[in-house]
């Protein structure tokens, strides 16, 4: 079985972005992002890639979910297919359409298409965003693991890390990093309630 991933950054009061959908405040750190993009060069979107010259295979992942507020923000850009090097799956239920022949929308039934993709081979599965996603997979018991990379600063308010309540849920620490710059990567294990 496939382990979905939630790996975002977030500020330390749990914010992934301002309500406008901004990331003012997250570390643009150059030593820390050659850093973190060694670690996970497969979340770098695609047209920056040899810009940034990531090269080789994705370690972690082959394919990303995309809620439509966090898509939105490179297509607002010119970006129609962000991860061209992996799967790429975006779910919404207003859009009618796929904005690119790459990006497969998934308008309903989140929950058992996520949970059909687990159980495909393959490597990792990557939630990149957003909030409300991510509330609607993890009340489905479907997010395996917790990739934070905490932010040193308090936003005061913003979109939070799930948009919706989420069940009181243990989480194990597997590993951790502390970068220079005050960023904290955490990484957590969820551990699913048997009841």
């Amino acid at each position: 079985m496939r382990q979905l991933t939630y790996y975002v950054a977030c500020s330390v009061d749990g914010f992934i972005a301002h309500k406008d959908g901004s990331h003012d405040g997250f570390s643009q750190d150059g030593d820390y992002l050659s850093e973190i993009f060694t670690v996970f060069p497969e979340t770098v979107p695609s047209h920056l890639r040899s810009a940034l010259n990531i090269q080789g295979e994705n370690k972690w992942f082959d394919t990303v979910l995309m809620g439509r507020k966090t898509y939105e923000i490179g297509l607002k850009e010119g970006v129609s297919s962000p991860y061209s090097h992996m799967t790429q799956y975006l779910f919404s239920r207003s859009m009618k359409e796929s904005p690119d022949e790459n990006v497969r929308l998934v308008s309903h039934n989140a929950a058992d298409q996520v949970a059909a993709l687990k159980k495909e081979p393959g490597k990792g599965i990557w939630l990149c965003g957003g909030a409300a996603l991510a509330t609607t997979l993890f009340a489905a018991n479907l997010i395996d693991q917790l990739i934070l990379k905490i932010n040193p600063f308090l936003m005061g308010a913003g979109i939070p890390l799930f948009s919706g309540t989420v069940q009181q849920t243990a989480l194990e620490l597997s590993d951790k990093t502390v970068y220079k710059n005050g960023v904290i990567l955490l990484y957590y294990n969820v551990i699913h309630s048997t009841t």
